[in-house]
């Protein structure tokens, strides 16, 4: 694995992804680290030990996403075909979002600094957010005189609403930490220095319940995010009657009648 990527899975089941290029602000458009993403998500996939994940960045930025220097070092992309630059953000960038959204792992991002451009999108894949005092979110490629190449129309509006992702995204302007917890960029703001502790806090409460529904239940409301109520009561439907044969229900109705606290062992 590319050590501009770090996975690091602890005993409890909470796997912590950290950028880790904080020399450049944690830039994600370089392929070695679309890549190295994309590796780390098929490994949480894969890994039922893995409970819940953190998406934070390395030193005092979270990403600022595109890397510019090297946009400027190959003439702003303009030495390629528009149909090969079609095609790498295809298979490039557009990867990441496709991936985050087939991903039944709980991904929280820990925003630890400022999060710009790709950088902010990339937190819109995630399913929660947090951030420290420190954050920054911007949707700024309209100031680079691009558009949010890699997801960001779809994604900005089904957080923030459609008015405040026009507000972000035509103006560019950054929001600071506050501005993004009131217009629920972000659930919760915290010290900077709290920031992780208060991560693996929200993790826990996650890690703690039966780890295949809280995988289905992530499905079930990313698919409910876009789809008409009649195929998500029928998903819902198929979805439970796995839950209620999974052991961890009947754990869980047993240490309810028990009054005991119940110990899901992911079966």
């Amino acid at each position: 694995m590319s050590d501009s990527v770090l996975l690091d899975c602890d005993a409890e089941g909470i796997a912590t992804i950290t950028l880790n290029r904080p020399e450049a602000r944690n830039p994600i458009s370089d392929q070695e680290v679309i890549e190295a993403l994309l590796a780390v998500l098929r490994r949480l996939e894969a890994d039922m030990s893995v409970r819940v994940a953190i998406l934070t960045g390395a030193g005092s930025a979270f990403s600022s996403g595109g890397n510019l220097k090297a946009m400027g070092e190959q003439g702003g992309l303009n030495h390629a075909l528009p149909a090969e630059t079609r095609r790498n953000y295809r298979y490039g960038i557009q990867q990441l979002p496709l991936a985050f959204e087939a991903l039944e792992v709980p991904v929280i991002a820990a925003v630890n600094g400022p999060a710009i451009g790709a950088g902010c999108d990339l937190t819109l894949m995630c399913d929660l957010r947090i951030a420290s005092d420190r954050a920054r979110f911007a949707e700024s490629f309209v100031k680079v005189g691009l558009i949010p190449g890699d997801g960001g129309a779809w994604l900005l509006p089904r957080v923030v609403g459609f008015a405040k992702a026009c507000e972000m995204a035509l103006t560019g302007d950054a929001v600071d930490a506050a501005e993004a917890l009131a217009c629920g960029l972000v659930s919760k703001v915290v010290p900077a220095e709290r920031l992780i502790d208060e991560a693996k806090a929200l993790a826990r409460r996650i890690a703690v319940n039966p780890p295949h529904v809280v995988r289905m239940t992530k499905r079930l409301l990313r698919q409910a995010w876009r789809a008409d109520l009649g195929p998500i009561l029928e998903q819902s439907a198929a979805l439970q009657a796995l839950a209620h044969a999974t052991a961890d229900h009947k754990e869980a109705v047993a240490a309810l009648l028990g009054k005991r606290p119940p110990v899901f062992q992911g079966q």
